[in-house]
């Protein structure tokens, strides 16, 4: 089956803020965020990532690397920090190999200002953005979600630092940025761009239960204004990843989302007890195929969305 990518190839950001390819093409990517890397790698595999490309039709895959938690990148020793590039190395591989855009997620959450673990962020884009510089489908996402005690001049001052290493070594492929408030402050990235490269766009999140209208206005705003905005992460749940499934306010999201052609990634791949994951605790199934009873309600949602995207491309 013909991937995206095989149609498309390696993508950049136009002037209206759009992702488009070499003929100005506009391309709206779809697919799933892994959870963190330390704790499932299992799903990190080419079988898993087949199978979701051919039944659930993704075209992107999302590699969320903790930085600060439990053995995340940031706080685990030398020989952590190697198993998890190695992660990501056979993440990147095997979605590379299936025709897959792939996102290389560096995951802040509870280190919640960038500039914290600015250091490591510039020895590991260094390491992926020198390995993968070739590819043409690979992107990085620079900083998840900057929340509590942090700015959009410190997300700005640190991405001044973290862009040119990418640079460096990589000078086309698409750099997301992640905005204050868990990225949600769309409106402070409009008011004062980072302006040193013109190859990027900035991460919006959401999760339905919580995040409603004054969030998609921000958003309606930001495109209005021309501002490259693509969703690295969302969930049909509460911003917690629990509670109920909200299909009808995703379905309000997800609508406006496709009218301007804005790319999105649902979180997450795992089996974890939480509404946002996409398994039950009980299916230990890394590969596929999986049954109904396998899966979580907002995943069966999802899958249909996909299926039905796919099959009006």
């Amino acid at each position: 089956m013909k991937t995206k990518y095989d149609r498309f190839g390696a993508l950049h950001v136009d002037k209206n803020g759009k992702l488009v390819d070499r003929n100005g093409t506009v391309v709206a990517l779809h697919g799933y965020s892994t959870h963190g890397l330390s704790w499932y790698p299992e799903y990190v595999n080419r079988e898993f990532l087949e199978y979701m490309k051919d039944e659930w039709h993704i075209d992107c895959i999302r590699l969320a690397m903790y930085t600060a938690e439990e053995d995340g990148y940031c706080v685990g020793d030398d020989s952590n920090r190697k198993k998890l590039i190695e992660v990501v190395d056979r993440g990147v591989k095997a979605a590379t190999e299936l025709g897959l855009y792939v996102i290389i997620d560096w995951h802040i959450l509870e280190d919640s200002n960038p500039l914290m673990h600015k250091d490591l962020a510039k020895e590991f884009f260094k390491i992926v953005s020198e390995r993968y510089a070739a590819y043409g489908n690979v992107f990085y996402e620079i900083c998840n979600e900057p929340n509590v005690n942090c700015t959009w001049s410190d997300v700005k001052a640190y991405a001044e630092e973290i862009i040119p290493v990418i640079r460096a070594n990589d000078k086309y492929s698409v750099i997301f940025v992640g905005t204050p408030k868990w990225s949600q402050r769309l409106d402070e990235a409009c008011a004062d761009p980072v302006t040193i490269d013109d190859n990027i766009m900035y991460s919006l999140h959401f999760y339905a239960g919580t995040h409603k209208e004054e969030l998609r206005q921000i958003y309606r705003d930001a495109i209005a204004k021309k501002l490259p905005v693509f969703v690295t992460e969302f969930g049909t749940c509460a911003a917690d990843g629990a509670g109920d499934h909200f299909p009808d306010e995703s379905k309000i999201w997800l609508d406006l989302l496709d009218q301007n052609d804005t790319g999105y990634m649902m979180w997450n791949i795992s089996n974890r007890d939480e509404t946002s994951a996409s398994f039950v605790p009980e299916c230990m199934n890394y590969t596929g195929p999986y049954e109904d009873s396998d899966l979580r309600e907002p995943a069966r949602w999802y899958r249909d969305v996909l299926c039905k995207l796919a099959q009006n491309s």
